[in-house]
């Protein structure tokens, strides 16, 4: 194969401007959301997706106009008194860091506020930290440690017990006026 003369050597850069939009995460969907975790991760969230149908909360995705989810997260109304809990946040890892990771937290945002909610919490491992850089720009701040576990499916399939200390962040929300 022959390069074209003149032309720069090895691949080149191009940028593509999709249009996302925001919906609720729908049963149908998890096939297309293995790059999320493994298959026990996937069942957790059909399971969270039970949940969101008796509206103890709600999970969102963020979809490109195939309609394939690109990031997805959890809000949980039950976990901490007049707030909505954020959780099982992912971004597809080649969109990382292109702001999609931000117009999913404004939208579970506005969900919270939309239940009637002024705060909205996550929990961030402390081995994350590109995560919490994007929390603290978004304007979350830190007020406590916990230690959370799960069950953790390994590249061997094998399940354990993961354990993890995180630092939980707060937001205070501005309702509409």
């Amino acid at each position: 194969m022959s390069q074209r003369p003149g032309a720069p050597a090895g691949p080149t850069a191009s940028s593509v401007t999709l249009p996302l939009t925001v919906r609720d995460l729908l049963p149908a969907d998890l096939p297309s959301c293995g790059w999320a975790g493994t298959p026990l991760h996937l069942a957790n969230v059909a399971r969270q997706l039970d949940r969101a149908r008796r509206g103890e909360v709600d999970y969102l995705a963020v979809c490109t106009p195939s309609g394939a989810p690109v990031a997805k997260c959890g809000i949980d109304y039950r976990v901490r008194e007049g707030a909505g809990t954020l959780w099982q946040l992912a971004v597809l890892p080649a969109l990382q860091s292109c702001g999609i990771g931000g117009l999913l937290v404004s939208a579970a945002e506005r969900r919270i506020v939309g239940r009637g909610l002024s705060r909205a919490e996550l929990s961030v491992e402390e081995d994350n930290p590109r995560a919490r850089a994007l929390y603290e720009r978004l304007g979350y701040t830190a007020y406590g440690q916990e230690t959370e576990s799960w069950d953790q499916q390994g590249p061997d399939g094998v399940v354990r017990r993961h354990e993890a200390v995180c630092t939980l962040m707060r937001k205070e929300l501005e309702r509409p006026l």
